[in-house]
């Protein structure tokens, strides 16, 4: 029985093609060499001519296209019909798009952006309440690296259905300020000061020029907007920088910033509130502390 058993191994063993296998698989090494040596070859020529996102999206288009050449050729060396191959991978096909709508979705929705191109690789945008850099975009979804530097995927079929705002498109941005002023101060002598304030900071670019509009009267101020332009890259800097400044320079020229304020009401039936004005040298008295009996 045991020699049965192993004259069963040994012509099963003997019975494969391994000249067939052996040439299959070398196939496949020559395949990945050649497919990541052409994307490599495609990435280095598009990247002085294209987008980041052209470029990663041409690259692993060729690395795939080139590999699965080299597999079907890998899987006729070993002996299998192209054809029951690719009847397999149609029926396989449907069977995975019956049971990952979503998926196909997502991906209908990657050439959508590929084509419309609202952002590329290192643009920052913002989706929903979730705001980052874009760091990959691929068929089903998009990653981005948010400024606490967490990881976020995004499907792309949610960038299709949501608003996108794309805060990189252009070289430069407008920074928004709402400065508040008293309504006793002047409000084109404060005007004055913050046009200074932007033609002194470096941050800020004399072209577009920035101006002031009074947009309200508030219920404690005269509200004011301080619009100037910075680069795109400078906005952080620019608007914390710019606060700093207006601060500094209205409570220099002794502008008022007014701020709220809140009264207490205990309403008509109770007693009225006691208020007791108490000297300074009486303020800085301190109360004897009490003893404190531990044993109680």
């Amino acid at each position: 029985m045991a020699e049965e058993l192993k004259t069963g191994a040994l012509n099963v063993f003997t019975g494969i093609a391994w000249g067939q296998w052996i040439s299959s698989g070398f196939l496949l090494v020559i395949g990945i060499v050649l497919a990541s040596v052409a994307a490599r070859s495609v990435s280095r020529v598009m990247a002085k001519r294209s987008s980041r996102h052209h470029t990663v999206m041409v690259r692993r288009l060729v690395f795939y296209l080139i590999f699965m050449l080299f597999g079907v050729a890998a899987l006729r060396e070993a002996g299998f019909s192209l054809d029951v191959v690719l009847g397999a991978a149609g029926i396989l096909t449907v069977a995975i798009g019956f049971a990952s709508q979503t998926s196909a979705s997502n991906m209908i929705s990657g050439l959508f952006l590929l084509v419309e191109k609202p952002f590329e690789i290192g643009d920052f945008i913002e989706v929903e309440t979730i705001m980052g850099e874009v760091v990959g975009i691929d068929m089903l979804s998009v990653k981005l690296r948010t400024r606490d530097n967490l990881y976020v995927r995004i499907p792309n079929e949610t960038l299709i259905k949501t608003p996108v705002v794309n805060r990189s498109r252009f070289p430069i941005r407008r920074i928004d300020l709402q400065v508040g002023i008293a309504y006793a101060e002047d409000a084109e002598k404060v005007e004055k000061l913050l046009l200074e304030l932007a033609e002194k900071n470096p941050v800020c670019l004399e072209e577009p020029k920035a101006f002031v509009l009074v947009t309200a009267f508030g219920p404690s101020s005269v509200d004011l907007q301080f619009s100037f332009w910075v680069p795109k890259d400078k906005v952080l800097e620019g608007k914390s920088g710019m606060l700093v400044a207006i601060k500094k320079t209205l409570d220099k020229a002794g502008i008022e910033i007014p701020f709220p304020h809140t009264s207490v009401y205990a309403g008509s039936h109770s007693e009225p509130f006691r208020v007791q004005l108490i000297a300074p040298e009486k303020a800085t008295e301190k109360e004897e502390p009490l003893d404190v009996d531990k044993d109680a």
